[in-house]
């Protein structure tokens, strides 16, 4: 795997941006985890999603980043083959799980602000529990089609993979057999689950706009805007950027271009999950506080 670049000036400033950034996404997830689990108050089906959404976040941004820092510091890395299949599916199972999770997100505040009155038993333990296992066990299934086909591709053209992680697009430029079966499961799989999960998505938002401004009061607006901007601008800026990437044909695919993309939905949104969601929140704000006077009583004793 080639990764980014041979330049030894750019090595060490790239090491340095891509660990804070790994780091950063780590700690600050985890820290959201932990507060949720810790704090009664924070356990509601809103913080439940969000919980899932850290935990992928995790495990989506560890099977890629560990791999890129080696890939800055030596230039290039070699890859076995099983393990070239195994980071592509779980690769392909968290990003699933990350769509069929925002559309999870999405109906939440679909019932909080359409059904405010009948919000928790619409959205109860076994509801949450229920959307969370299916977004989890859809994400695996959908990663095994495109890992089996892209296993009995023939690579004969060159063992180079241009890109730090071993991805679909970049193993088809190196096919040297037909690769239409598996582009054909890759469009089906986008029309059939990212169409699917956007089109709800953006019928719960149709909804939710139209309940909110049916509200008279200005404050009870922008507080109701409030609730649901954020999982908005991460829905956008992740739909948008998936589809670049993957929803075009291979000839006209530039790889270069797929890497920096890459970066910012496999690196970037990660570390900006956390803020976006919760640490603007000031429930999730109190319950740091909390923590943090919490452990400072503790040591101080």
């Amino acid at each position: 795997m080639l990764g980014f670049s041979n330049n030894q000036e750019l090595k060490i400033p790239l090491f340095l941006l891509f660990l804070v950034i790994y780091v950063f996404t780590v700690f600050s997830n985890f820290l959201i985890i932990s507060l949720i689990s810790l704090y009664s108050h924070l356990q509601k089906p809103m913080y439940f999603f969000i919980c899932n959404m850290s935990s992928i976040d995790i495990c989506y941004s560890t099977v890629t980043t560990p791999n890129l820092l080696q890939l800055v510091l030596k230039g290039f890395q070699r890859i076995s083959f099983q393990d070239c299949m195994t980071q592509l599916f779980f690769f392909n199972s968290f990003g699933s799980m990350e769509y069929m999770l925002l559309t999870s997100m999405a109906y939440d505040r679909y019932v909080a602000i359409c059904h405010p009155l009948s919000y928790y038993r619409v959205m109860n333990g076994r509801t949450c529990l229920g959307l969370g296992l299916t977004a989890w066990g859809m994400g695996f299934m959908a990663a095994f089609p495109l890992t089996i086909l892209s296993s009995d591709l023939t690579f004969c053209a060159s063992n180079v993979i241009n890109h730090f992680f071993c991805d679909v697009t970049p193993l088809l430029k190196l096919s040297c057999t037909d690769t239409t079966p598996i582009e054909l499961a890759m469009f089906t799989e986008g029309v059939v689950l990212l169409f699917s999960c956007f089109l709800l998505t953006v019928m719960s938002y149709v909804y939710i706009i139209s309940a909110i401004l049916q509200i008279q009061s200005t404050e009870g607006r922008h507080k109701a805007f409030s609730t649901c901007g954020s999982h908005l601008t991460v829905v956008t800026l992740f739909y948008f950027l998936v589809v670049c990437v993957y929803m075009k044909p291979t000839s006209s695919y530039s790889l270069d271009v797929g890497k920096i993309l890459s970066v910012l939905y496999v690196n970037v949104i990660p570390m900006l999950n956390p803020f976006i969601y919760s640490l603007r929140n000031k429930d999730v704000k109190d319950a740091v506080i909390k923590l943090y006077k919490d452990r400072l009583h503790k040591n101080w004793f």
